[in-house]
């Protein structure tokens, strides 16, 4: 027929506005329409429903966040509060349930909004938000408020026992709804000169999966004590391993799986050894398990040159094994943040920290783990090449070599999405 009466976008945008804000809403509405405001229902529906929310160029989830902002903004609360319900619940039958947004996901666009758009404005959010979140049955467990963490960073933590060692805890929210949550705890041991922040990306990305994040200075770093050395890679162990019969202590949180890059995959290639049964797994990454007569003195002219003439002394030296040209000459501002990092240590603690890692000599030994161990090594790793690696793959039956292309020591911050990857399916067997 030469003329068609079905209206494509009425309806289009129909099926829309029902699928994001439900029936039960859109038919109240619909009901409503008179000869006075029939034509703004027309309106809408084509030119919000269709012509904006039925664009491809944004996931409706990215929809919802936008106007939840600008409502909030607006002061628009019942605007707020129908989209809120909608986000919250996925809207109608006919809606996305990858749409949906989570409750802590809500928060965190209410926290942008209290810093762009106001603070009063935020709080009303906040109010209309809890009231929903009650009607909707989701269980809002009682917090401190003067107990809440970053969770960007974690809550900050000191051991009982000494040296007190510091360390980060993230947990997954209360109103986490990632499948399988609190499967595994992760103990995360960071490079030499290096801290707990290094870990940042791949920790928080753990939590969003639900497992609970323990990141930690080692003695003599960060924030933890820096007792008289030398130190030997057998305390370094110690202390890990302490920190977790405490952290077992206070959350119950059983065998952890241990990442550790550098001289954190050295220290735990020796708590496998010596407290299997701690771990649940290990993951060595950018590791070595032993240096031979060259580069034990590599180490020793290191400690010389730092006690003649400071950590600035062998600063730029670091940046260039840690990371590669490419990375050096793109991400300047990120390896003068390192720089800096390692400038700021102790010279005290990072030599005894050195002359554990002068005398570490392991290989021989590694035939004891029985552990699921991954080894991932940097293409380009001058530091701790991938011959270093392989290694250590050839003498712990089982485990298995990741080699990621183009990087180099700090593989976890020069790529953190490769090195996710590497990890991520060795977790899934788990």
């Amino acid at each position: 027929m030469s003329f068609d009466p079905f209206d494509h976008d009425i309806e289009r945008g129909m099926r829309n506005r029902r699928a994001i804000l439900g029936d039960a809403w859109v038919d109240k509405s619909v009901s409503n329409a008179n000869a006075f405001n029939a034509d703004f229902q027309n309106f809408i529906t084509r030119y919000a429903w269709h012509e904006i929310w039925g664009r491809p160029g944004l996931e409706l989830r990215t929809r919802r966040v936008i106007v939840l902002a600008i409502t909030a903004a607006l002061s628009r609360w019942e605007e707020f509060e129908l989209h809120t319900r909608a986000a919250l619940t996925g809207g109608g039958p006919g809606g996305d349930p990858a749409s949906r947004l989570t409750p802590e996901e809500v928060r965190e666009v209410l926290m942008q909004t209290a810093i762009y758009a106001g603070v009063p404005a935020a709080n009303t959010a906040m109010s209309i938000t809890n009231k929903l979140l009650r009607e909707l049955g989701i269980e809002l467990p009682p917090a401190d408020a003067a107990q809440a963490a970053h969770p960007g960073s974690g809550s900050s933590h000191r051991t009982t026992s000494r040296p007190h060692l510091h360390y980060t805890l993230r947990e997954p929210g209360a109103l986490s709804e990632a499948e399988g949550a609190g499967r595994h705890t992760f103990v995360l041991s960071h490079a030499l000169g290096c801290d707990v922040s290094m870990w940042d990306r791949l920790a928080n990305s753990l939590v969003a999966q639900g497992h609970r994040v323990i990141c930690y200075d080692h003695r003599g770093h960060g924030g933890s004590e820096s007792p008289p050395g030398p130190y030997t890679v057998e305390q370094l162990a110690a202390d890990a391993a302490r920190l977790i019969e405490e952290l077992q202590a206070s959350t119950g949180c059983g065998q952890v799986v241990w990442v550790g890059l550098s001289m954190g995959g050295m220290v735990g290639q020796a708590l496998a050894l010596a407290r299997p049964e701690l771990l649940k797994a290990l993951v060595i990454a950018n590791s070595s398990s032993a240096y031979d007569a060259a580069g034990r003195e590599a180490w020793q002219q290191r400690i010389d040159l730092i006690r003649a003439q400071g950590l600035e002394a062998i600063a730029d030296g670091a940046m260039q094994r840690w990371f590669g040209e490419e990375f050096r000459r793109s991400q300047p501002a990120t390896v003068a943040r390192w720089r800096r990092r390692v400038v700021s240590n102790e010279p005290e603690g990072y030599i005894a920290t050195c002359e554990a890692l002068r005398l570490l000599d392991l290989t021989g030994r590694l035939g004891a783990i029985r552990l699921p161990t991954l080894v991932i090594a940097g293409e380009i790793d001058p530091g701790t090449p991938v011959a270093m690696s392989k290694t250590i793959v050839q003498h712990i039956a089982g485990s298995s070599l990741v080699v990621l292309p183009g990087l180099s020591h700090l593989s976890v911050l020069e790529d953190p999405v490769a090195f996710e990857a590497a990890l991520r399916p060795f977790v899934e067997r788990l």
